[in-house]
């Protein structure tokens, strides 16, 4: 009997990097045929949206969803990773920051910003990734990238002598570095920061209400059919038998207006079919899920 295509939703642990989820779900799902969407570093926690068999050619797509996110921002200290995991840089004083300043740089750093990743990242510098790079002494010089931060809110503020902890809520688009807003947020401040805590609460549509721990997939696999996947994720376009069969064969169909994004397509039967996305007037299959 073949896997089941579909999504797992993991509610990472820490320490983990998300290779790691990987490498276990591979286990418990019975194929190597297993990805990730939308990479967790190590100290963060919540949120990781797996695919199996089929699924993996949703990735890409789900990962350009937008995602919720908790943290805790540590302001008067400094790291060369910009998170708890890294090696202290430097040490101000930020007992005199009021929760206004915070406030306001919160503010600032909150829409359509311009933001340079942290030198600890994934991203490709001529050809390697620029954490190989920083990890072995060079200084790593990032372009700044736009990213959009649709919320960023403080739940709360915590004060112990020279070190003000932030609580906050982020909703922010694909590519977007809490790391890096804590770093922005201290420096903007005049005192530096770093993020000490991080919980991804959503991944697009997907919660931590629908997430199990490893624990309780190793009991229990539960994966997320294919087509609910794709139905809790993109718009819906279901099709005649007549424009089904022109599907499966790679066809197009015309365009009907139901965004830039992509499309899931099903047949009569209910079963999925496509990802499409509408571009001059006609629906082109981002990937086709027909056997």
């Amino acid at each position: 009997m073949s896997p089941v295509s579909g999504l797992v939703i993991v509610d990472k642990p820490a320490g983990w990097t998300s290779h790691d989820v990987v490498a276990r779900m591979r286990r418990l799902a019975g194929t190597r045929r297993v990805g990730h969407a939308g990479t967790l570093d190590p100290m963060a926690t919540g949120v990781l949206v797996v695919g199996v068999e089929k699924a993996t050619r949703l990735l890409g797509h789900l990962a350009l969803t937008s995602k919720v996110y908790e943290g805790s921002i540590r302001l008067g200290r400094t790291t060369n990773t910009d998170d708890a995991e890294g090696e202290p840089t430097g040490s101000v004083p930020a007992g005199h920051v009021t929760d206004e300043e915070i406030t306001l740089g919160i503010k600032a750093l909150t829409g359509l910003i311009q933001q340079v990743p942290p030198q600890v990242s994934a991203i490709k510098v001529d050809g390697e990734r620029a954490y190989k790079r920083a990890r072995q002494g060079e200084d790593v010089e990032l372009k700044a990238r736009p990213v959009t931060v649709h919320a960023f809110d403080v739940r709360a503020v915590r004060r112990d002598g020279d070190v003000v902890d932030v609580d906050v809520t982020v909703a922010c688009s694909s590519g977007t570095y809490i790391r890096a807003l804590a770093r922005d947020l201290g420096a903007a401040l005049g005192v530096g920061g770093h993020l000490t805590a991080l919980r991804r609460t959503a991944v697009g549509p997907y919660g931590l209400d629908q997430a199990r721990t490893l624990e309780q997939l190793a009991e229990d696999c539960v994966i997320l059919p294919i087509g609910d996947a794709v139905a809790a994720a993109f718009p819906r376009r279901d099709v005649t038998e007549e424009e089904a069969a022109l599907v499966r064969h790679g066809g197009r169909l015309p365009a009907l207006g139901l965004g830039e994004g992509p499309i899931g397509v099903f047949g009569p039967d209910g079963s999925l079919l496509s990802l499409v996305e509408e571009r001059g007037g006609k629906a082109k299959p981002l990937a086709v899920f027909v056997s």
